[in-house]
């Protein structure tokens, strides 16, 4: 890992002094494919203002000096919104149990030193030590391979994924709206989950 980064975790509300950094974070590096996430600043506030609200919410940020260049974010799944939990419901899961991560945002100079993994390991542990979840898992949009934005070098992460443990799970999909670079208005996009089984 970058030797002048260091890895810093909070817990809901004691969060909030990194809550505008997490918000540019987002908009900065979601308007990369496959997200191409037109954002808004506003809205942005009012997402990352909701995982305050949860005492078992988690931010995992990477600063370098006091600067953040990155953050991933985790919650219990019975916070998360509708949209989120209803694969889940309809297929018989137990919601409580399970263990969501928001997103794992890194600035694209800092990548591939190993600290996308260490996002992961600090959500993980969190879980585990916690003993109340049987899974963790988060959401990922699906683009077709024919996306007129997609790049020609695009990698998609699964393989790293794969590498952590998680498997994806297509079958429990979900849908959710926001605008692309170029849209006049939302739309909604698939997204489908990938778990780990924590027992």
């Amino acid at each position: 890992m970058d030797d002048g980064v260091r890895i810093e975790t909070f817990q809901g509300q004691a969060a909030e002094p990194y809550f505008e950094d997490l918000a540019r974070l987002r908009i900065k590096v979601f308007r990369a494919f496959p997200y191409l996430y037109e954002g808004d600043l506003a809205y942005e506030r009012k997402y990352v203002s909701t995982y305050a609200r949860s005492p078992q919410s988690l931010f995992v940020l990477a600063l370098d000096g006091e600067k953040a260049v990155g953050a991933s974010t985790a919650m219990p799944m019975r916070e998360e919104t509708e949209e989120f939990q209803r694969p889940f419901r309809a297929a018989g899961w137990n919601v409580e149990r399970i263990f969501y991560y928001g997103e794992s945002v890194l600035l694209p100079e800092y990548r591939g030193g190993g600290i996308g993994v260490r996002f992961f390991e600090e959500r993980e542990g969190f879980a585990r030590r916690s003993g109340a979840y049987d899974f963790c898992c988060f959401s990922a949009v699906e683009r077709p391979q024919d996306h007129p934005l997609r790049p020609a070098d695009y990698q998609p992460l699964d393989a790293f994924w794969r590498k952590r443990g998680y498997v994806h799970r297509p079958e429990l999909r979900t849908e959710f709206s926001w605008r692309d670079l170029g849209e006049a208005e939302e739309s909604l996009k698939p997204m489908s989950y990938w778990l780990k089984d924590l027992r």
